[in-house]
């Protein structure tokens, strides 16, 4: 579901400051488009983490560009793991 940049702020919980500041940070990658930029769940679930990691156990914004990278790392290494599992399956 894409949600509008307000819908985000709502359902997140985030106020405007916080997100304009993750967003130069690049902690949150919206979809662009001409209409504006869209927000998926997955953005919401996202801020939740970070607001996780920031106010329950207390990474600096330095902590939070390294955790997510690493996060970002494994979803990749994941993805790539099914895509070869898979691969392997045609060749049976």
């Amino acid at each position: 579901m894409r949600m509008t940049k307000q819908e985000f702020l709502t359902s997140s919980g985030l106020q405007v400051q916080v997100l304009e500041f993750w967003l130069e940070q690049r902690w949150l990658l919206p979809e662009e488009a001409e209409a504006g930029m869209f927000f998926s769940e997955t953005d919401v679930a996202r801020a939740q983490f970070i607001r996780q990691l920031k106010d329950d156990l207390g990474a600096n914004d330095a902590g939070i560009d390294v955790i997510l990278h690493l996060v970002d790392q494994v979803h990749g290494l994941r993805r790539v793991l099914v895509e070869l599992r898979e691969g392997m399956k045609g060749q049976d």
